[in-house]
């Protein structure tokens, strides 16, 4: 089993900044692909962003277009963490934040797909 937990939510005005981490623990595998969806009350949870494996050819990060230019997904394979920079954030970023990870190195946008959660973290941007 893999355990994730994110950190780092909180509230914000509109043009701030926040930056969530998701430490990994457990039977992890540093191959597996690592994403933060966000999901608000009455909605269906939403990708935002995803990461394959440090040492993939052409490890290039996936963006929604909302978040394309604003956020910025990395991850520290030694420390088993990932992190999601948030800059410019806007009200309606508000929502909670989860992160997540596949049982194999395919990255996807499809909530699916990932076998791991986390709990989350709220983040809250008010204008």
């Amino acid at each position: 089993q893999v355990q994730l937990v994110e950190s780092g939510g909180g509230v914000v005005q509109a043009g701030e900044s926040l930056r969530l981490s998701c430490a990994a623990s457990g039977r992890t595998n540093h191959r597996s692909a690592m994403a933060w969806f966000r999901q608000t009350p009455g909605k269906e949870r939403e990708f935002v962003a995803a990461i394959r494996w440090s040492n993939v050819v052409g490890n290039y990060p996936d963006y929604i277009n909302s978040v394309r230019g604003r956020f910025a997904i990395s991850r520290d394979d030694a420390t088993n963490t990932t992190y999601l920079q948030m800059d410019s954030l806007k009200p309606e970023d508000t929502a909670v934040y989860y992160c997540a990870a596949t049982h194999d190195a395919s990255m996807s946008r499809d909530s699916n797909d990932y076998r791991y959660w986390g709990q989350g973290t709220q983040v809250t941007v008010s204008s």
